[in-house]
């Protein structure tokens, strides 16, 4: 019997440990983003201030804790109905809310305050009449706004986050805003464009609070012995100067006042920008390029007075041309980077970016950590490239970069990856257009969005940028562009009276688009071809030549030009000619996308060319060389009259093979920005995201071209025969 009693306890030990274990672990809510009392910094942990005081006051008394950030309004409730146990959240001590919890001796006594931005200062609460303030929902800062809102004749508008609150007061969207006085500060710190020019209200005192009457009041007193102790210390004032103490690290912010004007020192100036990021810039279903940015520019030049020229090479084309000179400014969804900033310069930020990750609607991904021994997509050069870069270690991924958003997209569709990293615009854009993605982690801050120009250069523009971005904001035109683009997902700009799911939709709507790019491409290549027969045809008569030096010539010519692949080549033309010229001349020399296209092509096939017409020419007997010279005739008559007429012949139908590759290598010379036939397609499925079909349109359009050309070249070949 004593045996069976004794099993039966061994049995209910691991059950009844368990059950004191989970009592002991106390479950402590908290805000999400309230920094600097609780934030997620850039290694996607939280900390702040009232993170720090909790871990201390767990220290001190042996509390084992579990922290999770649900959101104020959240765990508010999750308190309330039992689910968590205690609530450490910024949370003012007010007679409404004891009524509810049983609060702790206050640790942090805070002020609201009034922000705005540095060009539209606010200095008294009689400024703000018929003006809009922001505040988020069920603070103190909204129960003060409420109480003299009616006194001073301004509405208030509420915000569930800081982040929404701050970006709309940057957008124009609110006059001003408030908030605690730590929380504004702390922001100014890490660089915002915020200010504070009025005094603060003093309007509570933050506590640590427990749902009245539950089992768990007894956290209040001990939390208060801690308190007392930290108090006593100095650990507690340690934690707030750690998190509230000014700091010199952020940048400085400059800000510029409504209403200025720079002189333009050019007639025209010359800004590059991508070809498809929608919402920023992208083609709508009338084939012109639109979105933020677009509408931006031509708003800023406008207001300043000074006349652009937009061209739409792509992301990386375009920071190329600006560091080439052959383009002055560009605008592209572009970040502020460190990196960046040491090769351009930038105006004000125009836009808070955020990036956020994106999966297919059947994915179970759900956390980073989900992403362990995974693959994550991403544009190159972009600021989300670098926070996964930065995390790449911490949660195991693999990254794969792409060009074009249309290429990574398309690669999470079909599988090669299994999530995508973009500006957050961007991606919930692509959901709007009929992409079946879901963002299940929330977005991260990476940083600023600018215009900018090459370093040193062109400083009127950035001047003229910054004015008109002022008057825009002023105006309320700024925040029209942004709604226009980004209200509920949408854009005005994308609608269509065609449906572009079908290939006929797209043939339909964008066929002139299509034969744009096709004239485009045939010419790039019945051009380059004709220069490359000529080019080739010269060396490859050097490559027979008696003459050492000039088959030496010949030899090198192939070479090189068959060792550097295209792509190289082309961006060598380009990108980098123009920049050797300005090293030694001091002036900018750019050249022409279509000319730099029309010589790389030359040059590449024209050293296959050279190739053809040397293997042609020993491919005749030896024979007849020396049978026409022991005649008497001469070298270079034996090579008109006799050996180049069989030759002919027989370099012919590799002649043909050789076109039809230049023509398919025209796809190649659109990473120079050159809009032919395949990047007009890239462009289409930026928009629309119909790639599969408008792949298919494009290779029947290479097909049938081909096909007509090879049958064309082999009718002339019967007629030389």
């Amino acid at each position: 019997m004593k045996k069976k009693i004794l099993a039966f306890l061994l049995i209910l030990f691991p059950i009844f440990s368990l059950g004191i274990a989970k009592a002991d672990t106390v479950k402590i809510v908290s805000d999400t983003a309230y920094a600097p009392f609780e934030f997620k910094d850039s290694d996607q942990t939280y900390k702040g201030i009232d993170v720090d005081i909790i871990n201390k006051v767990a220290e001190i008394k042996g509390w084992n804790i579990q922290m999770s950030y649900p959101g104020f309004d959240a765990a508010v409730n999750a308190v309330q109905s039992g689910q968590a146990d205690a609530i450490m959240a910024g949370m003012t001590k007010t007679t409404e809310r004891e009524k509810v919890f049983t609060m702790s001796d206050t640790y942090y006594d805070t002020k609201v305050v009034i922000a705005t931005t540095k060009a539209n200062k606010i200095t008294k609460y009689e400024e703000l009449s018929g003006k809009t303030v922001g505040v988020k929902n069920g603070t103190a800062a909204q129960r003060f706004l409420e109480s003299i809102k009616d006194k001073y004749g301004f509405s208030i508008k509420t915000f569930d986050t800081g982040d929404l609150m701050n970006n709309s007061l940057s957008a124009g969207a609110v006059n001003a805003i408030m908030d605690d006085k730590p929380v504004i500060e702390y922001a100014i710190n890490q660089g915002q464009d915020l200010s504070i020019n009025m005094d603060g209200e003093a309007v509570g005192s933050f506590a640590f609070g427990v749902k009245k009457g539950s089992k768990y009041e007894h956290l209040v007193t001990e939390f208060n012995e801690a308190l007392a102790q930290m108090k006593k210390d100095g650990s507690l004032e340690q934690i707030i100067q750690k998190w509230t103490a000014s700091t010199t690290t952020a940048p400085p912010t400059t800000t510029t006042a409504a209403g200025q004007k720079a002189t333009p020192v050019k007639s025209k100036y010359i800004i590059a920008s991508d070809s498809s990021f929608a919402p920023f810039v992208f083609q709508n279903s009338s084939n012109q390029y639109t979105g933020i940015d677009m509408d931006l520019i031509k708003a800023i030049a406008k207001d300043q007075g000074f006349e652009i020229e937009i061209t739409n090479p792509g992301f990386d084309a375009a920071i190329s041309a600006v560091q080439a000179g052959q383009a002055d400014g560009i605008i592209a969804g572009m970040s502020v980077t460190d990196a960046r900033k040491e090769t351009f310069d930038f105006s004000e930020s125009y836009y808070t970016a955020n990036t956020i990750l994106g999966v297919k609607e059947s994915s179970t991904i759900a956390s980073y950590e989900d992403l362990k021994d995974k693959t994550v997509g991403v544009k190159n050069g972009t600021a989300s490239q670098t926070f996964l870069t930065e995390n790449q270690n911490k949660y195991g991924y693999k990254i794969k970069t792409f060009a074009d958003g249309a290429s990574m997209y398309d690669s999470l569709n079909t599988g090669s990856i299994d999530a995508v990293m973009d500006d957050e615009p961007v991606l919930k854009y692509s959901i709007s257009q009929g992409q079946k993605l879901k963002t299940p982690i929330a977005g991260t801050p990476i940083g600023e969005t600018a215009f900018a120009v090459k370093k040193g250069s062109n400083p009127e523009l950035i001047e003229m940028f910054n004015n008109g971005l002022a008057n825009l904001k002023a105006s309320g035109e700024y925040q029209q562009i942004l709604d226009k683009y980004l209200a509920n997902g949408t854009s005005q700009a994308t609608t269509s009276t065609v449906d572009e799911t079908t290939i006929w939709g797209l043939l339909q709507n964008n066929y002139k688009q299509l034969l744009s790019g096709l004239g485009i491409t045939l010419a790039l290549a019945l051009l380059s071809f004709a220069i490359a027969i000529v080019i080739g045809i010269i060396f490859g008569m050097f490559s027979v030549s008696p003459y050492k030096s000039l088959r030496v010539i010949s030899e090198i010519f192939v070479d090189v030009v068959r060792g550097i692949p295209l792509m190289i080549l082309a961006a060598f033309i380009f990108w980098g000619i123009p920049n050797f010229i300005e090293s030694l001349t001091g002036q900018q020399s750019p050249i022409n996308d279509f000319v730099a296209g029309t010589i790389a092509l030359s040059l590449n096939a024209a050293a296959y060319i050279a190739e053809i017409v040397r293997g042609g020419i020993q491919a005749v007997p030896v024979g007849q060389m020396e049978a026409s010279r022991s005649l008497g005739i001469s070298y270079s008559k034996t090579m008109r009259k006799i050996i180049l007429p069989q030759a002919t012949k027989l370099m012919l139908p590799n002649f043909v093979n050789q076109f039809v590759i230049a023509l398919k290598d025209t796809t190649i010379v659109s990473a120079i920005g050159l809009v032919e036939l395949f990047q007009t397609g890239k462009i289409i499925i930026a928009r629309n995201y119909q790639s599969f079909k408008m792949y298919a349109i494009l290779a029947v359009f290479y097909l049938v071209i081909i096909t007509l050309l090879t049958r064309l070249a082999k009718r002339l070949e019967k007629r030389i025969h």
